[in-house]
């Protein structure tokens, strides 16, 4: 069965349909750079410490409701006195949030107070309490009046309102009026400090979060109707610059579509608390984001591996889904946001059909454009090695940097070069820069044919890949040619190889012939994989699971040279039973 969303006009693309990352290579202006530190530098000064000045509420007016779960792992280890975050953790009563020892992952999550929510799904209030408080006591007596970064950046902010209004019986519930008084001042402080900066923050999750905040604040505390209305507008731009028409993240990141949908989610929450409705964009851009990440789920319901997002679990995604109350189908053309999905009978197939997210929006970016992820049923069958901004902290550097490569994907990968720069920090650069794209959907099969550029400045091909499935399922076909893009003469071949990275609970049992492989899913069901135009082999590869973990698996991987005409590879992955 087709999947559709609602409002889905047509079946295909329209030929030659053209995707094109403007300025993608170039990060962060000179001149932004010196104009982003010298606004810090202000947050230091005589007038900055002026304009965080008033008084302070004496309460909250409303406190939101937070729908979703935490994790319970996180939240046990708070029971036993500990924070813990990525395999990274620390005791409780030896946090020094003025000498950090802790990675910036580490340190997001435990400044954000996004732990808060952990805390609050394994514990009653009575016991929640004291360890809410006494992480908020060491935090206020570094940052409550200091205004420095990270503690103070504005995204940061923003998610610590959303968190401290939702949570606000574990860390208001103190008979010690002192203590109370330095929580609000803090609050009263920190939504003026983001009332001017909230706008400087980059297009994304991160500027949701931060209009958010500002938002919220204004819904939740005494006399914040100025706000409330400063705070609908800044919100309104944010999502008009942060996601896509068709309601992906312009990160392109599924992690990041998951906050943003939570983020406005509880926007929805402080409107419904103050018994107000909340703007009519909030939900619309919310379910056209649910409806995109839908698009992105395996058979088993959990998300597929994407610009270093992990495999999240489905019951994740479908309580995610249920706290925000939307009905809807997976999105199957996310035209802009660039993934495409083929769903016929028990078979999914997800694609990276767009250019990498722009440098200046994301660190952390994959080099994945034209890889695809393929599942049958709950059995994941080819993925990618994923998890670049999921991974534990024990996990080697190097091992991270390379999950961003175009070799952790499964695409083709032309002299051992990725088809978009990385550089070392941590951005993207030069390489694909348009993606052509035509979609197709006839009686016999669902079809996408796409091409990148990203190989053309360097080696003088075009990669162009085209999939189809059949309307059982049960076949998919794929070519990958390299087709010369200049009349440059290629006198040495370039080496190419054709990467399906396999999910660690397939195995693989090579044919006689040395031409293709067998597959066995954990369901038992068997899977033939045959290629022409490659030499075929077996080798060892990663995956890195919904927990962080990279855990071992193997790859089918198709080798050859480019002739001077290029080069054509034809697979087939064909269910027996």
């Amino acid at each position: 069965m087709n999947d559709e969303s609602p409002g889905s006009a047509a079946d295909g693309v329209e030929e030659g349909k053209r995707l094109i990352r403007t300025g993608g290579d170039r990060g962060l202006s000179l001149a932004e750079r010196i104009s982003e530190r010298f606004q810090r530098l202000t947050w230091g000064t005589p007038l900055h410490a002026m304009r965080l000045r008033g008084r302070h509420p004496l309460k909250l007016i409303a406190i939101p409701d937070d729908p979703f779960f935490g994790e319970a792992t996180r939240g046990n280890a708070l029971l036993e006195g500990k924070i813990r975050f990525r395999g990274e953790e620390r005791a409780i009563d030896s946090l020094d949030f003025a000498n950090p020892d802790w990675s910036p992952a580490l340190g997001d999550h435990l400044q954000s107070f996004a732990w808060l929510r952990d805390l609050s799904s394994v514990a009653t209030r009575a016991r929640g309490v004291p360890i809410a408080e006494e992480i908020m006591r060491r935090w206020i007596v570094a940052h409550g009046e200091k205004v420095s970064e990270p503690a103070w950046r504005a995204d940061i902010w923003g998610r610590r309102i959303l968190f401290w209004t939702a949570h606000a019986p574990l860390i208001l519930s103190s008979t010690d009026l002192v203590y109370r008084s330095s929580v609000l001042h803090a609050l009263a402080r920190g939504a003026r400090h983001l009332d001017r900066g909230a706008d400087r923050v980059h297009p994304g999750n991160a500027l949701i979060a931060a209009w958010s905040g500002v938002l919220v604040a204004g819904l939740a505390m005494p006399g914040g109707d100025p706000r409330r209305a400063y705070g609908e507008n800044g919100l309104k731009r944010a999502l008009e610059q942060s996601v896509f028409e068709d309601g992906g993240s312009v990160t392109r990141s599924p992690v990041a579509q998951i906050e943003s949908i939570q983020f406005l989610t509880l926007v929805g929450e402080a409107y419904a608390a103050r018994r107000l409705e909340a703007p009519g964009f909030v939900e619309a851009t919310r379910n056209r984001m649910v409806t995109a990440l839908l698009g992105l789920c395996h058979g088993d319901k959990g998300l597929s591996s994407w610009q270093g997002s992990g495999p999240i679990d489905g019951e994740i995604v479908a309580q995610l889904v249920e706290a925000t109350g939307v009905r809807t189908r997976p999105l199957k053309q996310a035209r802009e946001w660039g993934y495409q999905r083929l769903s016929q009978g028990q078979s999914v197939l997800i694609m990276d059909a767009a250019p990498p997210p722009l440098a200046r929006l994301v660190e952390g970016g994959c080099a994945s454009t034209l890889a695809f992820e393929l599942s049958d049923g709950p059995d994941r069958i080819v993925v990618n090695c994923g998890g670049a901004r999921a991974a534990l902290a024990k996990v080697p550097t190097a091992l991270v940097e390379g999950l961003r490569t175009t070799a952790a994907h499964s695409t083709l990968v032309l002299s051992n070069s990725n088809s978009t720069a990385i550089h070392a920090d941590g951005t993207l650069g030069r390489g694909v820069v348009e993606v052509e794209l035509a979609r197709h959907e006839t009686d016999t099969a669902s079809r996408i044919e796409a091409s990148h550029d990203g190989y053309v400045r360097r080696h003088g091909y075009l990669h162009r890949r085209v999939v189809a499935m059949s309307p059982d399922g049960r076949d998919v076909r794929g070519e990958d040619m390299l087709l010369p893009a200049d009349r440059r003469k290629h006198k040495t071949p370039s080496v190419f190889v054709i990467r399906f990275h396999l999910h660690p609970q397939i195995e693989v049992t090579p044919t006689a012939d040395g031409l293709a492989a067998i597959l066995r899913t954990a369901s038992g069901h068997l899977w033939q994989f045959r290629c022409k135009g490659g030499s075929l082999a077996i080798e060892d590869s990663v995956w890195v699971d919904a927990r962080g973990r990279p855990l071992a698996s193997q790859q089918l991987v198709a080798t050859g040279a480019t002739p001077a005409g290029g080069a054509n590879v034809s697979w087939l992955f064909h269910r027996a039973r």
